[in-house]
């Protein structure tokens, strides 16, 4: 048999006094053992048996019969002689008649000492199969032992084995169970913590998510509205607020920022709080520019009266938190953060809820400028709207849709003017200058140029009689090529004039690379007028223009746009135009102020990427009565459409 634990790596010896001490069995009397020793000797009718279990110096005997002193009194043997370590070290019986007769034990101690003649010893093992000793039987005397007497003793040792794993188990059962109790009480100490501790490692992923989703949601809000709406949902996981309200530092006050979605009555109710309201956290908060903490009903009565504190029976709020928003130059606000049961705010809490309004802040100060930008723009880009002219004679209306982007200012316009008369009668009637054009950008530097271009094309225009649409342009493009200037874009210059003798005008024009202007006759038929020249730009030089001319039949329609009306991403530009063409056709007989109303309804984007640029002007019709210059105007004032779809005049 191989050396046991040679497989496994492990000390057999060591192995094996781990087993004996879950057995239990040491050098002391067993009587379970010394039963096994008496059925041996009984059974073999042996004056001398025992139970042998080797340790690592020793041999230990806890059951035995007929051995003479000091041995019996001890139950222990030295290893050295041990005829017994043989039976472990291979794991097999060993049977000798007469060991006196046997070369390999006539000179061993243990026939001397115990007086050992004939031996019969047969391996105990546990439940692994480890050889943990043997059971033996000795005789005084030359033995010749018998197969049955061997099977006998073969069979007890296998009793004997059950037995000693039986004992194993049975320790290894105590000591699980013990195990098993002390495991179960730490368990539930470790329960009790791990719940402790899960809740504040709750509290620090709630606290770590709102940080993380403040930074994320509130870097992307475009205005007041926005950031409200982001609150509603931010404070969810960090105490679970009932009720979180924003409201915004005015001039002496303190505004709500109602929910869009769905705001509560106090926020309807309260629009405003005068900021030197001592009856209220949220002013306190923002007079003493630190947080103002009230923890219940009771602390809101003592320092602030029944007044807030039935305020906030109708919010439905307990405890309350307030806390200023500083920007980076001014104090912005407050966020005022509600619980609808006594809620105690702790230091982390505390420190995590004054850190998201950090965030919150810097949201409420890019809304606040954003906002000033766009009013800026919008009364920029209403000022730079052209005041049409009074006329008695043409029809004229204008519609400019500003790009969806409120803070940008587009660089599409409109102009017109009347020409100087000819002569002094007061009865001839006036030239007029049309123009609608689109510089590159969209932004301040584009507005700019815009109102330079505008200013110039005005004045080159004026300063060549007879007002010649190309030599204006062409003057421009001179001066734009000299001066420093990032001229760029397109536009067409017209000028519309009556025919002397008759109800007919002229139209002359020059196209510096704009999208064709549109000519409705009286009849309904829609002409493009093609003709055009490269468009406007510093790099190109200057540029002989060309102009065109074409006449008007009482009643005509000219129509001018920029390409924002029919260029759309994702969209066939030739449809749009011929969807324009269509709609000239059909309504082209209505006021000019409704035509331009359902085209721009039609064809413009709710939310255009560029801006928009409407004008239209018709010659008097043929039956149409004259107009006294002290009457009716008959002028269309032009249209500043907002994003909203509300036009102002």
């Amino acid at each position: 048999m191989p050396e046991q634990g040679r497989e496994s790596g492990a000390n057999p010896i060591s192995t094996q006094q781990r087993s004996l001490h879950r057995a239990g069995l040491t050098s002391a009397s067993d009587t379970g053992m010394d039963r096994f020793a008496r059925l041996v000797s009984r059974m073999l009718h042996v004056p001398v048996a025992f139970v042998s279990l080797v340790e690592e110096d020793r041999q230990l005997l806890p059951g035995l019969i007929g051995l003479p002193e000091p041995w019996a009194g001890r139950r222990t043997l030295p290893l050295s002689p041990s005829l017994c370590r043989r039976v472990v070290a291979s794991g097999q019986p060993l049977i000798v008649s007469d060991t006196r007769a046997d070369e390999r034990f006539a000179t061993h101690p243990a026939v001397a000492d115990l007086g050992a003649v004939a031996y019969a010893g047969m391996p105990l093992t546990d439940a692994d199969g480890l050889v943990l000793g043997s059971l033996c039987a000795i005789d005084h005397e030359p033995r010749s032992w018998g197969t049955d007497e061997l099977s006998d003793l073969e069979d007890l040792a296998a009793a004997c084995s059950a037995e000693l794993c039986l004992r194993i188990l049975s320790a290894q059962s105590r000591s699980a169970q013990r195990v098993l109790e002390a495991a179960r009480a730490a368990a539930e100490h470790a329960r009790r913590d791990a719940q402790r501790l899960e809740q504040e490692a709750q509290a620090g992923l709630d606290h770590a998510e709102l940080l993380l989703t403040a930074s994320e949601e509130l870097a992307q809000t475009s205005g007041l509205e926005d950031v409200r709406r982001r609150l509603k949902d931010l404070f969810g996981g960090v105490g679970k607020p009932s009720y979180v309200g924003l409201l915004v530092a005015g001039k002496g006050d303190l505004c709500w920022v109602p929910d869009p979605d769905g705001a509560r009555t106090v926020e309807r109710e309260l629009l405003a709080l005068p900021a030197d309201a001592a009856f209220l956290p949220s002013t306190q908060a923002l007079r003493r520019r630190r947080p103002v903490f009230v923890a219940d009903r009771a602390a809101t009565v003592a320092h602030y009266g029944t007044q807030a504190a039935d305020l906030f029976d109708r919010m439905g709020s307990t405890t309350m938190l307030c806390l200023p928003l500083w920007g980076s130059r001014a104090l912005l606000g407050v966020l005022t953060i509600c619980w609808d049961k006594r809620h105690q705010v702790g230091v982390t809490e505390r420190a995590t809820l004054t850190a998201a309004s950090g965030y919150i802040a810097q949201a409420v100060e890019r809304a606040l400028y954003l906002e000033e930008r766009i009013s800026v723009a919008r009364e920029l880009q209403a000022a730079m709207l052209t005041d049409l002219p009074l006329t008695d004679h043409v029809e004229i209306s204008a519609r400019y849709q500003p790009a969806a982007d409120d803070h940008m200012i587009g660089g599409d316009w409109y102009d017109a003017h009347h020409l100087p008369r000819a002569s002094a009668s007061d009865g001839e009637t006036p030239g007029l200058m049309v123009t609608v054009g689109d510089i590159t950008g969209h932004d301040m530097h584009a507005a700019t140029i815009m109102g330079q271009v505008r200013s110039m094309l005005r004045q080159a225009t004026l300063d060549h009689p007879p007002h010649s649409p190309a030599t204006a342009l062409t003057a421009l493009d001179a001066a734009c090529s000299v001066l420093p200037m990032e001229t760029s874009g397109t536009l067409v210059h017209a000028r519309l004039e009556p025919v002397d003798g008759s109800l007919d005008w002229t139209l002359t024009w020059s196209n510096a690379g704009h999208p064709p202007p549109l000519l409705r006759t009286p009849d309904g038929r829609v002409t493009q007028l093609l003709e055009h020249d490269i468009l406007l730009h510093r790099s190109l030089g200057p540029f002989t223009r060309t102009e065109h001319r074409r006449a008007l039949p009482p009643g005509s329609t000219l129509l001018l746009y920029t390409d924002g009306l029919v260029e759309r991403r994702g969209h066939d530009m030739d449809a749009a135009v011929a969807q324009l063409i269509a709609l000239l056709a059909r309504h082209g007989h209505r006021p000019l102020d409704e035509l331009l109303r359902r085209i721009s309804d039609r064809l413009a984007d709710p939310a255009p990427e560029d801006d928009v640029v409407l004008l239209a002007v018709r010659t008097p019709a043929s039956d149409r009565p004259p107009r006294r210059r002290d009457g009716g105007s008959g002028t269309e004032a032009a249209r500043f459409e907002s994003r909203s779809g509300r036009s102002a005049t």
